[in-house]
């Protein structure tokens, strides 16, 4: 039976640290794709739309060229994910589940105006999404950072079009945390309608990141792999 290899897709304006937790439990089957303009050799140069880091992301897992995908995306990082998964599939690829965290279902989607309009805009909606996020971090020069690259995400997201993206076919798992003034357990709801496969949610206790960093969401993804490792893809 080959292992399931988990793939990451991060949040507006993150680099992927929320996921540590359970790239921990996870281990070496597990890694975050890295969207264009963050540290590496574009670093400081974003993607000039949304399809292009969804083309970046497949490249990248692509690449690597595993045997069995579980692509798990949280808030933003839920619709690259989502059209990732498209993606993979019309060249050959099915993944072998889906996850969104914290986000409603596509055609639920709505990016606030002002959070897309710029860093004071954006940090404002992080500060209401993720309370705290921007206040641990480092230095001023690193919120500055992190609020005009969710700005850059939000605006990138707004030229995302559900109904353009073919359905999927593998199952599809939603969940939010029971204090994420982002989502509802209606809004995650509406994630069934984007595969003609098994659905399920699940709230967990806590807020719109800080789920993913309790014992439970661990244990549930785990479960998720176990279950989707089981068979041929």
């Amino acid at each position: 039976m080959d292992s399931v290899n988990t793939v990451f897709f991060p949040g507006a304006g993150s680099f992927g640290t929320e996921f540590r937790p359970l790239t921990k439990e996870l281990g070496r089957t597990s890694w975050a794709v890295r969207y264009p303009g963050r540290p590496g050799r574009d670093f400081g140069i974003p993607a000039d739309s949304f399809d292009a880091v969804v083309g970046s992301c497949a490249d990248q897992i692509l690449r690597r060229a595993a045997a069995r995908i579980l692509l798990f995306g949280h808030s933003y990082g839920a619709y690259v994910a989502y059209a990732t998964a498209a993606r993979l599939r019309a060249a050959g690829t099915e993944v072998t589940a889906l996850v969104a965290v914290g986000a409603a279902g596509p055609a639920r989607l709505r990016v606030p105006e002002q959070a897309a309009a710029g860093p004071a805009g954006a940090a404002a909606f992080l500060d209401r999404a993720d309370p705290g996020a921007l206040a641990g971090a480092p230095s001023d020069d690193w919120r500055a950072v992190v609020a005009e690259t969710a700005a850059q995400d939000l605006r990138l997201l707004k030229g995302f079009d559900p109904a353009a993206v073919p359905g999927l076919r593998c199952p599809v798992l939603a969940a939010r945390g029971s204090e994420d003034p982002l989502t509802t357990d209606d809004t995650i709801a509406a994630w069934q309608h984007t595969t003609t496969g098994p659905f399920t949610r699940r709230t967990f206790p806590g807020g719109h990141s800080g789920l993913l960093g309790t014992p439970a969401c661990a244990a549930w993804l785990l479960g998720v792999q176990e279950m989707t490792g089981v068979g041929p893809s």
